[in-house]
């Protein structure tokens, strides 16, 4: 490959930057792009100068790992080419349309890796719109970026492992919890335990922030239903009903952390043309690849949780092992390092199907919403809405739902409300949610500001 075909890579964190870092010391100069103000995507995200903490305050156990990330990156920065704080917002066959500090401009590659990342999975609930209430990811970037709090008694609530972390994150940095209440029940699948021992120090790990937070007197709460987000008379939250065992109980907060596990950021590879298949585990329809990243389009590669949930030790696996598929394709093979990387892959695999058996998604919330929550928040469509167009129509295909009801059209272009809304239809419609399909990605992909694309456009290269 010629330096006028360059190697693109998308995302900063610790998959783009492991692919960036194989691909310099085989003597190539990628392309990094990065939505953030500094590489290490969400895990490692940190706040800027002013702001300083220490990496054990802001990463924990992680702290190692984010200083050699740091380091790694600060190694190779001389040798790629670094596009912090840029957006891409749409795509052309071989180009990619970037927008940064009100600018758009346009991106050739001829090899792309996608480690899009993650977001937050939400299941709606009554009242989820006041403010006050925050996702679990974004709990954690005010305490990561801002090196504040979303609130002084804040109760955590959702499933799988971010639940505890965040939790534990909020407590040692002075937060009270008021209770981490948890839709699953963890300890009673004793059967998954072989398969939770192959994640090692993950395990660890988590075992570790349940003890604390129990020793520390923070309620952990396990097999609850949401009801309702209560709110003050100025509108903001105040508290959270919940049933546990049939019996219901109130909990006051002035902040309301939720989450109900990842979701991969598959919206780029969906408009670059990739095929999708679904995914029972994940309970989403995700990228389809080879063993080592290769996509359905010639010269795409994928890698980290923007090509499933794996965790961030395996998505910096992915990221070097899909580095190593565009060097073995353009004839710099190295097989036994592909191999060691696949059976450590294959390794957390089986650690992260544990983990799904452990705390499932709670497929059963979405479709038993009472019909006056909110759904859709950017067209503010209720379950009812969407349950009546299902039943009007008779047709269960989120595009058709989406057709009669804008659902998706806002400004999160479903990323927020898609995954819920798939499972509402197909339970009304009584059909498994794979028939449901999937809300088909558009540009722009995130918000962009009109201002911005009046601009013009121009080559980035």
């Amino acid at each position: 490959m010629s330096d006028g075909d360059p190697i693109v890579i998308v995302g900063a964190g610790p998959a783009g930057v492991s692919a960036a870092r194989t691909l310099v010391a085989a003597g190539h100069k990628p392309v990094l792009i990065d939505e953030g103000m500094f590489p290490g995507g969400q895990i490692f995200r940190r706040p800027p100068a002013p702001l300083r903490r220490s990496d054990r305050d802001l990463y924990g156990f992680d702290a190692g790992r984010a200083c050699r990330i740091r380091d790694q990156f600060a190694a190779i920065l001389p040798s790629i080419a670094y596009r912090a704080e840029t957006l891409i917002w749409g795509v052309e066959p071989g180009v990619l349309h970037l927008a940064s500090r009100n600018e758009v401009t346009r991106q050739p590659w001829r090899r792309l890796i996608v480690a899009t990342g993650a977001m937050d999975r939400i299941v709606p609930i009554k009242g989820w719109t006041a403010p006050g209430v925050f996702t679990l990811g974004g709990a954690q970037i005010a305490l990561k970026a801002q090196a504040s709090t979303i609130g002084r008694d804040v109760i955590f609530m959702g499933s799988g492992p971010l639940l505890y972390l965040v939790a534990h994150q909020y407590a040692r940095a002075g937060a009270r919890v008021v209770a981490v209440l948890e839709s699953g029940r963890p300890l009673r699948h004793v059967s998954a335990l072989p398969g939770l021992m192959a994640g090692r120090r993950i395990f660890a790990k988590g075992l570790y922030y349940m003890a604390w937070l129990r020793t520390h007197g923070v309620p952990i709460k396990t097999g609850i239903e949401p009801l309702e987000i209560l709110k003050a008379s100025n509108g903001r939250v105040a508290g959270l009903l919940y049933r546990q065992s049939k019996a219901e109980t109130k909990l006051s907060c002035d902040a309301l952390a939720i989450g109900f596990g990842l979701t991969s950021e598959t919206q780029l590879a969906d408009l670059l043309g990739v095929d999708f298949r679904f995914d029972e585990g994940h309970r989403q329809w995700l990228p389809v690849t080879d063993g080592d990243g290769r996509s359905s389009v010639d010269g795409i590669y994928l890698a980290g949780d923007g090509l499933a949930i794996r965790g961030s030790e395996v998505a910096a696996m992915s990221g070097e092992l899909a580095a190593l598929a565009i060097l073995a394709d353009a004839g710099q093979p190295d097989a036994p390092r592909a191999a060691r990387l696949r059976r450590g892959i294959e390794r957390m695999d089986r650690f992260r199907r544990s983990l799904d058996v452990v705390f499932p998604f709670p497929r059963h919330l979405p479709a038993d919403l009472p019909d006056e929550t909110v759904i859709c928040r950017c067209e503010g469509l209720t379950a009812h809405a969407l349950r009546d167009a299902v039943a009007a129509s008779g047709e269960c295909e989120i595009n058709r739902i989406k057709a009669f009801t804008r659902l998706g059209m806002g400004r999160c272009q479903g990323r927020v409300c898609g995954l819920a809304a798939a499972e509402l239809i197909a339970a009304k419609g009584s059909v498994h949610v794979s028939a449901v399909g999937r809300l088909r990605g558009q540009a722009p992909i995130k918000p962009l500001a009109l201002s911005t694309l009046a601009g013009g456009a121009h080559d980035g290269l």
